[in-house]
């Protein structure tokens, strides 16, 4: 059976890496425009956010909306033992690259738990399990399981299994 991981975000135990690896429009949802791979301009020297009891009221309810679902916390403490970008410089785009792919990965968690509560044939719960055993697997990720990963045929798996449940919903 997989191993479901924890899909909870715990920004304690993150590198902040929401907020270097996404792109903000400024708009009804970000007060500023950032590219993607900057670090936001509010992260404090402790990677922790220095508006985060405000975020609302100064214009960021998108950060208060965004969830990684854990995967940030999990690119940090399990696949970088804990090491952060702002120490290591070089680890930066290794961890962003990382970061994609964990939420590719908890997303497809998510989409397969869910279906989980469809009453569906035996061949597509078998497809469905065997799904969840790639994205949910036992071992912890590393930096070389996450690009192999991104490389397989799991994600296209994935996309072409999900459209095939509408009748099931």
């Amino acid at each position: 059976m997989a191993r479901i991981p924890d899909m909870t975000s715990d920004c304690g135990n993150c590198a902040a890496l929401c907020c270097i690896a996404l792109a903000f429009d400024e708009g009804e949802d970000f007060a500023i425009d950032k590219p993607a791979g900057l670090p936001c301009p509010n992260l404090n020297g402790k990677l922790g956010c220095s508006l985060y009891n405000r975020l609302e009221q100064e214009g960021f309810p998108g950060c208060v909306a965004y969830e990684c679902r854990g995967a940030g916390q999990r690119v940090t403490q399990e696949v970088f033992d804990g090491a952060t970008w702002a120490r290591t410089p070089d680890i930066t785009q290794p961890m962003l690259d990382a970061f994609a792919t964990m939420r590719k990965v908890h997303d497809g968690i998510e989409l397969l738990l869910v279906a989980e509560r469809l009453d569906l044939p035996d061949s597509y719960e078998a497809e469905r399990e065997a799904l969840l055993e790639i994205y949910a697997r036992d071992a912890e990720w590393t930096e070389a399981d996450l690009a192999a990963f991104s490389s397989s045929d799991a994600p296209a798996r994935l996309a072409a299994f999900l459209p095939r449940l509408r009748d099931f919903v």
